[in-house]
């Protein structure tokens, strides 16, 4: 509130008076509670303008020009209304009512104090509670906004919908539906029949202004969009009815809007069965079908399909026999609309299609393949869609049609019997598909990624045990030398769930993997490397599609053989590049049986092939993998313990999915070999600690405990009781490695976690502070991680171990990781919410304490905050820094619960800091004084402003650690919430009151350009910067204006329009060598792409000239010009962003969006003084500088030529011949020529 109402005060000299009335008015109100001492809160500002306006209304000075003093009062109560607490309004109802609710009529005339009204009620109508919308008043004035959202005035019309909208959207409790939702549905059929009633249009009038009735009409239809969830599902069916007579008024945009809103309904029927608009989808399909638009009409023609589309997905659900008679009559209606020259129609069309696909039932495909004469619906359908595939009228719409293609493969995945018959589309798709595969393999067919599209939902419905009949690969030499075409591209679509069983992979690829292999092996022995390259490639693919046959194969016991097993093992200990797609398979083959085990027949898991086993099957091929568990994760340790640290993430997850399945006594086997192989190495880590080199065992002892933490979650209790106690011992949590440590850490915190152990807080924190000498720094962060953890669980009569924690958590927040900072941050948090729940601190007992007769001091926020601020009195800078920033972080956390006492200690005390010699103090307390201005209430900081203020102007001009935009930012902030007078009279000092005079003078210009702006273009779109993802982070580095002069600066951001692209038409393509045949096979001569542009085999180098002697091409000298211009454009463009991350100016961004300036080394500044400033180049001597570049040419190859002798030499280990393209040496310009040795 107080942001929107210091936009408002500057305009008081305004010479426009809808700006100047309401400055006038709040100033003036404002000078009131100044006078009266009262508190400006928003319930003080509504008072006063409710008080404003009863005195107005009683002088009967209803006028509402622009100067006049009401629509200010109104534009103002409607700017605080807002911020008013809910009974706060709700006890002043009446009065509001009676003061605001008799203004409508006369407010109709003039839309900005209406807008103001609506505003108004809109925060009313927020704060009502369910007796409240009731009362007359309330109603009647609801009634007034409802007619308003066909307003002609776009701004009164959306503030109208919003409110509207709103109030549906947020029904009182606990009801689920508003009141008034049944008053706005009957609202709504009556105003749309007086539309649908209206009078015709005049065709032949050609274009002339939308007549009112339909503007009503659309911006009816307009306000359902939003608020159709909120109705009552009862409407619907009316709604429906007259949506369809809309139409007939002969208005284009208002029948697009009538269609799209029919779709919206189907929709919403087919997830909500509970609608009643099941007996008129007929009659809807009737009346639409009747009036089909024209092919030209791309809007009308898209909406027109999209609602025969879910219109027929409505009907399946409530009758799929009845849908099923529809099938033909819609498909031949929506089909002819894949001839339109609009793409959006195309692709709507092809949309429809595939929900018509999605409704063809049992009795209409198995009629089809019954039917051999071809008469049968669907035996048309396939015959039409296969003559499009060639024909000339359907060029543009290949990929399209390729959709339908996919469509009709998916709608024909039904199986008329067991899992061993066939489905109905390899039946009645098998010539299609063969077809598909065909304009595949021609290297003039242009739609590859939409034919490969098609060709993977086959490979996802029939298998490639049935496809790769239909379409073999054809990739051994025999196959090719009998000249057939190879279809490598049919491989990576074999990772797709399919149906075919895991034996068909045993039995076909795997004798294919090897035979490929055995090519690749005689390549290279041969030396044709990239022979060998190609056969390596399709071995990877063959096996990436190994995972495909995974997904819930039915004949897993019987293909899953100790020898195909034995077979796997081997190649995931000697083929490193296959092994990420046998892990994946693995785990793939784990996953997909527990989660179709686990599922209902009627509901399958979606990412598993069409025929999915049954739930028996599935717990069948589980309970087979357990007893395969113990093997297998035997063998996956042994990889885990291999691969490099990048990889075993991807082990990791799969010892995670063969643990789950596995019982219990194979896990407590896994981890007592690997509890064994921990203890082994851990003893001779600690034997061997005296050597200098690095032991192996230290490495096998972090892959020891990686993997226990990833068994930790299905271990037994004694299991991890009994891990926790080995952990906790100096051999892992003071080890001379990091990664030990780390690992030590993370997995006590994991068994903590988990629950499964039950531990005294107490000794734990004790023998953790015996361990404090042997840390190393990469363990900090998970340290942090487990004290965080266990500092809850201490009990409320040990608090006094808490202090003992205080040193590390307070130097924590200034470690380097940032991980390890928010660790400490959430240390402290935790210490001190510990706290604030209470207890009691002996203090006796804390370590370090004199006394020891000291009384003992109840727990609460308040005595933790003295405890942390010991360390003000820290020896180190250092530890003063870091204890300003965890008193800043407690005060950000808990300012709520802490007393207004404490708060005024905390400032008084860190004030003295903020003139400390010491910059790295500094540093902290601009941070809490910065935290302080943005958070802590006006009346706590007020006090101390005449002290905080000269302070802060001492370093707002040094330099260094970027103090002055931070003392720079302080003040803008401080300027936010305090009055320029108040601040300013704090600074004491003419001259060092100078930053403040330019911070103000800044922040009104800036106010001036965004008002000018605004006036420009009132519907610019802002764009906000996003934020660190941390409040705290926000607060104490959120900052605009720590990179810009000012936040209040910032140029707003513009969207732009993207650019039309332009699309050129579908071409036939000429071949001069063969003839075209028009009436088939069109699809291959296809091409969208213009005919000139396209680039020919050898284009580049038949530009050159070659020598009649050599051979050889020669390739002009000269470069050209605007080559060089773009490349040093380039090279400027690059120069730029390298120096914005290389500079002493530069800067860049953490994880987390957080600013880090480069540090002002010597190095920076050596560097920055080498590179000359192109800015302060005096003019004319860089014109002379431009023509001595002109005149000085450099040669083509100019790199490569030697120093001593006539010829070229090899540089960077690049051969002179192939430093240039063909490409850029055609178009160098020039009469000299050399040739590609760079001789003359």
């Amino acid at each position: 509130m107080e942001e929107a109402l210091a936009k408002i005060r500057p305009h008081t000299t305004s010479s426009l008076p809808h700006q100047k009335c309401p400055a006038t008015l709040l100033v003036a109100v404002e000078s009131t509670f100044k006078d009266q001492n009262t508190q400006p809160t928003p319930t003080a500002y509504f008072a006063a303008f409710l008080t404003t306006l009863d005195a107005t209304i009683q002088k009967r000075d209803t006028s509402l020009n622009e100067s006049d003093v009401l629509p200010a009062q109104l534009y103002l109560l409607a700017l605080v209304a807002p911020f008013v607490p809910h009974p706060v309004i709700r006890a002043n109802l009446n009065t509001l009512l009676s003061l605001t609710a008799p203004l409508f009529p006369s407010l109709l005339q003039y839309a900005p104090p209406l807008r103001s009204q609506l505003s108004l009620y809109h925060a009313i109508f927020h704060a009502l509670d369910r007796s409240q919308l009731d009362t007359q008043g309330i109603r009647q004035s609801f009634a007034s906004i409802l007619n308003l959202v066909v307003d002609p005035r776009p701004k009164v019309r959306k503030k109208a919908v919003d409110v509207v909208k709103d109030v549906l959207l947020n029904p009182p409790a606990p009801l689920l539906r508003h009141p008034y939702a049944d008053r706005v549905a009957e609202w709504i059929k009556i105003a749309l029949v007086e539309v649908a009633s209206g009078p015709l249009s005049n065709g032949k009038a050609g274009k002339q202004a939308i007549s009112p009735t339909a503007e009503t009409g659309i911006h009816i239809i307009a306000f359902i969009r939003p608020v159709l969830l909120t109705l009552p599902t009862t409407v619907f069916p009316s709604l429906t009815n007259i949506l369809l007579q809309l139409p007939r008024l002969g208005n284009t945009y208002l029948t697009q809007t009538s269609y799209s809103l029919l779709s919206d309904l189907f929709i919403l029927s087919s997830e909500d069965s509970s609608t009643d608009i099941a007996d008129q989808l007929v009659d809807v399909l009737k009346a639409v079908l009747v009036a089909p638009p024209t092919k030209q009409d791309g809007a009308l023609a898209s909406a027109w399909v999209r609602v025969l589309g879910d219109a027929m997905l409505a009907y399946k659900l409530v009758n799929p026999e009845g849908c099923t008679n529809e099938v033909g009559r819609v498909w031949k209606a929506v089909w002819n609309f894949l001839e339109s020259d609009d793409q959006a129609t195309r692709k709507a069309t092809a949309s429809a299609l595939d929900a018509v696909c999605s409704c063809f039932s049992p009795s209409l495909i198995n009629a089809a393949v019954a039917d051999v004469a071809g008469a049968s619906t669907l035996r048309k359908i396939i015959i039409q869609v296969t003559k499009a595939l060639g024909s000339l009228a359907y060029a543009r719409a290949i990929p399209e049609i390729l959709s339908v293609i996919s469509s009709l493969i998916q709608g024909l995945s039904y199986r008329n019997g067991g899992r061993q018959s066939a489905t109905a589309s390899e039946i009645l798709l098998t010539p299609l598909i063969q077809h598909v595969g065909e304009l595949r393999t021609q290297k003039q067919f242009e739609y590859k990624e939409s034919a490969d599209s098609a060709l993977s939902i086959a490979m996802r419905v029939l298998g490639p045990e049935v496809l790769l009949k239909l379409l073999p690969l054809n990739l051994e030499p025999e196959a090719r030398q009998a000249g057939e075409e190879p279809r490598a591209f049919l491989l990576p679509l074999l990772s797709h769930p399919h149906p075919s069983p895991l034996s068909h992979f045993v039995q076909y690829f795997l004798p294919l993997s090897e035979r490929m292999f055995d090519l690749q092996q005689k390549a290279e022995e041969e030396g044709r490397q990239a022979e060998a390259k190609v056969w390596s490639v399709l071995v990877g693919q063959v096996w990436a599609g190994f995972v495909g046959y995974c997904y819930a194969t039915p004949d897993l016991p019987e293909t899953l053989t100790a020898a195909f097993s034995q077979l796997l093992s081997q190649l995931l200990y000697t083929q490193p590049e296959l092994r990420p797609a046998i892990l994946k398979a693995l785990k793939t083959m784990v996953d997909s049986n527990a989660a179709v085990s686990s599922s209902d027949d009627d509901n399958p898991p979606a990412q598993l092939a069409p025929a999915v086993i049954s739930p028996e099957e599935a717990t069948s091929n589980v309970a087979f993998l357990c007893t395969q568990a113990e093997s297998w994760l035997a063998i996956l340790f042994n990889i885990y313990g291999s691969v490099g640290r990048d990889s075993r993430g991807s082990v990791g997850d799969v010892i995670t999915s063969w643990a789950s399945i596995a019982g219990e006594q194979e896990i407590t086997n896994a981890y007592s070999k690997v509890i064994q192989l921990l203890r082994t190495n851990v003893k001779n880590v600690t034997e061997s600690r005296t050597g200098n080199a690095r032991n192996d065992n230290i490495g096998m002892t972090s892959t020891a405990l990686d993997i226990l933490i990833i068994l930790l979650p299905y271990m037994l209790s004694p299991d991890c009781t009994a891990l926790f106690d080995m952990i906790l011992t100096p051999e892992v949590l003071s080890s001379k490695d990091n990664a030990v440590q780390k690992r030590g850490y993370k997995l006590l915190t994991k068994l903590i976690e988990n629950g499964k152990v039950l531990v005294d807080t107490a000794i734990v924190l004790k023998r953790l502070e015996e361990l404090t000498d042997g840390l190393m720094p990469a363990a900090k962060k998970d340290r942090l991680c487990l004290l965080t953890l266990l500092v809850p669980t201490i009990p409320a009569t040990e608090m006094h171990v808490i202090p003992s924690l205080i040193p590390e958590a307070v130097l924590g927040t200034k470690e380097p990781s940032e991980k390890s900072r928010n660790a400490a941050f959430d240390l402290i948090v935790a210490m001190g919410r510990k706290m604030s729940i209470g207890g009691v601190v002996k203090r006796h007992l804390v370590d370090g304490m004199d006394e020891d007769d000291a009384e003992d001091a109840v727990a609460s926020i308040e005595e933790f905050m003295t405890m942390v601020a010991g360390g003000l009195a820290g020896a180190s800078p250092h530890m003063i820094s870091a204890t300003i920033t965890a008193i800043s972080r407690l005060v950000f956390e808990f300012k709520d619960d802490i007393s207004s006492k404490m708060h005024t200690e905390i400032i008084t005390t860190l004030l003295v800091f903020i003139s400390s010699a010491n910059r790295e103090i500094v540093k902290s307390s601009l941070g809490f004084i910065k935290l302080a201005v943005h958070t802590l209430p006006v009346e706590l900081l007020r006090p101390h402003l005449g002290t905080l203020v000269p302070a802060l102007l001492n370093w707002s001009h040094d330099h260094k650690n970027h103090f002055k935009v931070k003392v720079r930012h302080i003040f803008e902030r401080m300027l936010r919430r305090f009055s320029w007078e108040e601040v300013y009279s704090a600074a004491g000092g003419v001259d060092s009151a100078k930053v403040l005079v330019n911070i103000k003078k800044r922040k009104d210009r800036a106010k001036r350009k965004k008002a000018n702006r605004a006036e420009d273009d009132e519907e610019e779109t802002l764009t906000t910067k996003p934020v660190a993802g941390d409040a705290f982070e926000d607060v104490l580095y959120g900052s605009e204006s720590e990179l810009s002069d000012s936040d209040d600066e910032s140029l707003t951001t513009r969207q732009r329009k993207p650019k039309k692209v332009n699309e050129f038409g579908a071409r036939l393509r000429v071949d001069d060598d063969e003839p075209m045949d028009l009436l088939q096979g069109a699809a291959s001569r296809i091409t969208n792409t213009a005919g000139a542009k396209r680039r020919k085999p050898g284009q580049e180098a038949s530009r050159f000239k070659t020598d009649d002697d050599t051979g050889k091409m020669v390739i002009d000298e000269h470069a050209d010009s605007d080559g060089e211009i773009a490349e040093h454009a380039m090279d400027a463009a690059g120069d730029a962003y390298r120096e914005t991350l290389t500079s002493v100016d530069g800067f860049t961004r953490g994880a987390n969006g957080q600013i880090k300036f480069n540090k002002d080394t010597k190095k920076r500044r050596r560097e920055n003084a080498e590179e000359p400033d192109v800015d302060m180049v005096d003019a004319e001597e860089l014109g002379s500088k431009k023509k001595l570049k002109q005149k000085k040419e450099i040669k083509l190859g100019q790199e490569f030529k030697s120093k001593k002798a006539g010829g070229d030499v090899k540089r960077g280990g690049v051969d002179p011949y192939a430093y240039l393209s063909l490409s850029q040496a055609s178009n160098r310009k020039g009469k000299g020529k050399i040739g590609i040795a760079g001789k003359q």
